[in-house]
């Protein structure tokens, strides 16, 4: 059977773990549980993309320094935050460094459901770009040295004469180098590489 979706619940409190595992397990999503911030971090590499559903108030690292680090490290994660009574100026806090929503404890089950649902996905959109991103840069990464020269001559504009002459080498051998280029990076069309060089970051200023 097929799940909704990761769920990554940190907190320090055992039973609230234990009893979100059962609730997000029984709406069929595929749920991991961390005691605590430091060890979800430790993990975040070896984690497929998934919502994160973390306490604030946190002994080490707590909820407002985990949204910061991940913040600062680029990732893609939706994360909700969940707060004690009283916590609201925390909840905004978390909300300007970036967290989908926050929730009060104690909480209906069916609001940190929906929540969770809409997390994941408003960012799905975001994970396909950046994985399209870093399948365009892969295709970047496996071009030869003379190959790259080509494609930046190639999307500066010039012929196949003056980036044969720029290197020295003949115009004959420019076109291999032109369509080994096309083939590897998957483009139709000059317009396309263009296109792609822009999106993988390999176009000059």
């Amino acid at each position: 059977m097929a799940h909704r979706g990761k769920v990554y619940v940190i907190d320090d409190d055992e039973a609230i773990r234990d009893s979100l595992d059962f609730l997000l397990g029984a709406a069929d999503f595929q749920v991991l549980l961390f005691e605590s911030a430091l060890n979800f971090i430790n993990t975040l590499s070896t984690l497929d993309f998934g919502c994160v559903v973390s306490d604030v108030r946190m002994p080490g690292i707590d909820g407002i320094e985990l949204l910061k680090r991940l913040k600062a490290g680029g990732s893609l994660f939706p994360v909700v935050i969940m707060t004690g009574h009283g916590d609201v100026p925390l909840a905004v806090e978390a909300m300007k460094l970036g967290a989908i929503d926050f929730l009060e404890k104690p909480f209906e089950d069916d609001r940190l459901i929906g929540m969770i649902e809409a997390a994941l996905r408003r960012a799905e959109p975001s994970v396909k770009n950046e994985a399209a991103t870093l399948e365009i840069q892969s295709r970047i990464a496996s071009l030869s040295p003379r190959e790259r020269q080509v494609m930046d001559g190639l999307i500066a504009g010039l012929s196949n004469k003056l980036i044969a002459r720029e290197y020295d080498i003949s115009p004959r051998t420019i076109e291999v180098y032109r369509a080994n280029v096309m083939t590897k990076m998957q483009a139709a069309s000059l317009s396309e590489l263009v296109r792609l060089a822009m999106r993988g970051g390999a176009l000059k200023d």
